[in-house]
């Protein structure tokens, strides 16, 4: 975790952050207008942050977009923060809350809400874990059961006590390295109304025993509660993914009590 606390102390990196955290999905010359700097050392900055995993970019035809990457920050969290005041570990988690605005002009629609982590295990130990139904509960938030039809076109949702939290359907399945499907939330009325989006796995081998998992959530048709919505619930889910993967224990976030 030293290239994160290396990254995070530098005052005019600290200031990249939140200018993506208000408003996420810039160029670098949107950026470049946030520090008293050249170009060419806010590249510099910028490809610190990439390198900590705190920023995850995303080329749309002839431009590169930049993206806050809140799971490095979770990662503090879970070992340290939810130790010694657990109450607020979920507060802490949600850093990329709030931050979605009215899409950029481009030729292509930009993704929405990307994440980026590295895993100390194989693509096929990842993906294996991800497509077992029975395992959805040790890494997924609240806990939350699965029902999936592996096949392209078969039927994913997922439950909690038995009612439907999320549906979609399987767009692509290219084990072990990407699965696409459809997201249509349930859980409240405002969520229901909007249309599906669209949720990408990547996950791209790195050598023997480590692979780099990229989750892309888009296609959300703008700004939308969904769209709000996720940006909690993600980095829970991929934490408790990467550390279940990698130890064999789950690893549950406590909730929140009331103050």
């Amino acid at each position: 975790m030293d290239d994160i606390f290396d990254a995070l102390a530098n005052p005019l990196r600290r200031r990249l952050l939140d200018a993506l955290r208000d408003r996420d999905g810039q160029t670098l010359g949107q950026l470049e207008r946030e520090l008293p700097v050249t170009r060419f050392a806010v590249m510099k900055h910028l490809r610190v942050l990439e390198e900590a995993g705190l920023v995850a970019t995303r080329k749309v035809g002839r431009e590169k977009f930049h993206y806050l990457n809140p799971t490095p920050i979770q990662r503090l969290s879970d070992r340290w923060i939810s130790r010694y005041a657990a109450p607020f570990a979920r507060t802490m988690s949600d850093v990329q809350s709030h931050f979605e605005r009215e899409a950029l002009a481009m030729t292509g629609p930009a993704p929405v809400h990307v994440y980026e982590l590295y895993i100390r295990a194989s693509a096929e130990a990842v993906w294996q874990l991800l497509t077992d139904d029975e395992k959805t509960p040790l890494w997924q938030h609240f806990n939350m059961t699965s029902r999936t039809d592996w096949r392209v076109g078969g039927n994913i949702e997922f439950l909690v006590d038995g009612r439907q939290m999320i549906v979609g359907t399987l767009v692509e399945l290219d084990p072990p390295t990407r699965l696409v499907h459809t997201f249509s939330a349930r859980w409240s009325p405002d969520v229901a109304a909007d249309a599906p989006s669209r949720v990408t796995w990547e996950i791209r081998p790195l050598g023997e025993g480590a692979c780099k998992l990229v989750l892309t959530h888009d296609d959300f048709g703008g700004e939308t509660a969904t769209s709000r919505a996720v940006t909690g619930g993600w980095p829970e889910s991929l934490s408790r993914l990467k550390t279940l993967v990698e130890t064999g224990q789950p690893f549950v976030v406590p909730a929140p009590t009331a103050a």
